[in-house]
């Protein structure tokens, strides 16, 4: 199989591959409004609970079933089945994933292609004037400018699909090497630049300290989503990755290495962003626009603002590409194995696919903003495409995936395969066995239900 002739060179590689794909746009863009929408600490406490109760356990179940599998998330799942005696249909899991993985990628690379504008205008322009209407009218510009969003989406995958086509040890993980470390250090620089000139204290009382009133079933399902659909599993992700995997690699230890970066990643952007929306007295909750519109809003006001807001822009897209970058391995792993292209074609013609179909998202801006396809639904009477194809693939293609890869892991396969493949005693295979048969299956419908609670 394609996962044998091409491998991670070691355990440092993987880890920081999988470090990658976990850390994306929505550790960072995502995480500070969500925990501004949703209360600030009691949101923080309720993520970190879910990331222990269904990320983990799912991560750990992918890992294990792509080492034994060796090949794309639908062989993979396939090839256990097939060994347990398990029926062939849970492959269709794994394969709900490759094509939730593009459908996702189609609109993300969209709006990885907008940090990539933002960071080229900033070099180029500088900052507008520190005026909520100049800061608004260029984020405007830029989304009702279908060219631009078309160009700057070409660009970003274009990027992701160059390195996809160097495979995986001279492209993917080299990538990972550069970019997360270039990543944390950015991070940090701005989260002590945010404490200097922005509100450190407002800051840690926002994030750290628990007010009872706001423990609400609405921040906990929150929470729990974010976490879920943020680090990426239930897409066959890590069963992809995990399948260039050496039996020398402790998958056990690469999966909670890899969500505690993204953890750390991730409140760290909220000590990026907090202490300057404080500072100026701007809303926490301000939504999307608190990254786009909002903090350069902030950065204006501020000494060496410009350099500040171009760092800000840059960590975005190198966390959204080092996510793309897995989300294209989807598929390029399933084109090589199944109609024997080579890499570099099937990188390509993924990439084409992918932008051809993100076309739609860049058109939902701008000529199509005011055309709501399902208007008739109550549910979804003002929802664009865009709007559509984050909530088809986010609360409903993704769970099902998710859903399927625990219960396959839970009950259609023996505790054995874990032990092995984790290198787990007896015992501790046997909980993780009840955690993702009850735990995480209960976790994922509960999150992926939450937008139609009151």
């Amino acid at each position: 199989m394609n996962a044998i002739r091409d491998a991670w060179s070691g355990r440092t590689g993987f880890v920081l591959a999988a470090v990658s794909s976990a850390v994306g746009l929505g550790s960072i863009w995502k995480f500070p409004y969500e925990v501004g929408t949703n209360g600030g600490a009691v949101f923080v406490l309720f993520y970190l609970a879910g990331l222990v109760l269904v990320v983990v356990p799912l991560m750990l179940a992918e890992f294990a079933l792509g080492r034994r599998g060796r090949a794309d998330s639908a062989a993979s799942v396939a090839a256990v089945a097939a060994a347990y005696g398990a029926s062939m249909k849970w492959s269709a899991a794994g394969g709900l994933g490759v094509v939730t993985g593009l459908l996702i990628l189609s609109f993300y690379s969209v709006i990885g292609g907008w940090t990539l504008a933002y960071a080229v205008q900033i070099a180029l322009e500088g900052l507008t004037a520190p005026q909520v209407d100049a800061a608004r009218a260029r984020y405007d510009a830029l989304l009702g400018s279908p060219l631009r969003l078309a160009g700057y989406h070409a660009l970003f995958l274009a990027m992701a699909a160059a390195v996809v086509a160097r495979g995986i040890r001279g492209g993917i993980e080299v990538a990972s090497k550069v970019l997360m470390p270039v990543l944390a250090a950015l991070m940090l620089a701005l989260a002590v630049y945010a404490a200097i000139d922005g509100d450190l204290a407002a800051t840690f009382d926002f994030l750290f300290r628990i007010d009872p009133r706001d423990v609400t079933a609405r921040a906990a399902l929150d929470a729990l989503g974010l976490g879920f659909f943020s680090i990426g599993v239930g897409l066959g992700l890590m069963i992809t990755y995990a399948a260039y995997a050496g039996a020398d690699i402790d998958l056990t230890r690469a999966a909670i290495v890899a969500v505690a970066f993204d953890t750390a990643i991730s409140l760290l952007a909220g000590f990026a962003v907090f202490p300057l929306v404080f500072a100026n007295g701007l809303d926490p909750a301000g939504g999307p626009g608190l990254v786009f519109v909002t903090l350069p809003l902030a950065f204006a006001r501020m000494p060496f603002g410009a350099f500040a807001a171009w760092t800000f822009f840059v960590l975005l897209f190198i966390a959204a590409l080092a996510s793309a970058i897995s989300m294209l391995e989807l598929a390029v792993a399933v084109a090589m194995r199944r109609m024997n292209w080579t890499r570099v074609g099937a990188s390509a013609a993924s990439a084409a696919l992918v932008f051809l179909a993100g076309l739609v998202s860049v058109l939902s801006f701008n000529y199509w903003s005011d055309w709501y396809p399902l208007a008739f639904i109550p549910a979804f009477s003002r929802a664009n495409m865009f709007e559509l194809l984050d909530f088809l693939t986010s609360n409903v293609l993704l769970p099902i995936s998710g859903f399927a890869l625990a219960l396959f892991a839970g009950w259609a396969i023996p505790g054995s395969l874990l032990a092995e493949e984790l290198r787990l005693a007896p015992a501790a295979a046997v909980r993780l066995q009840a955690i993702l048969r009850y735990v995480v299956p209960i976790g994922i419908a509960t999150a992926a239900l939450a937008p139609l609670w009151p």
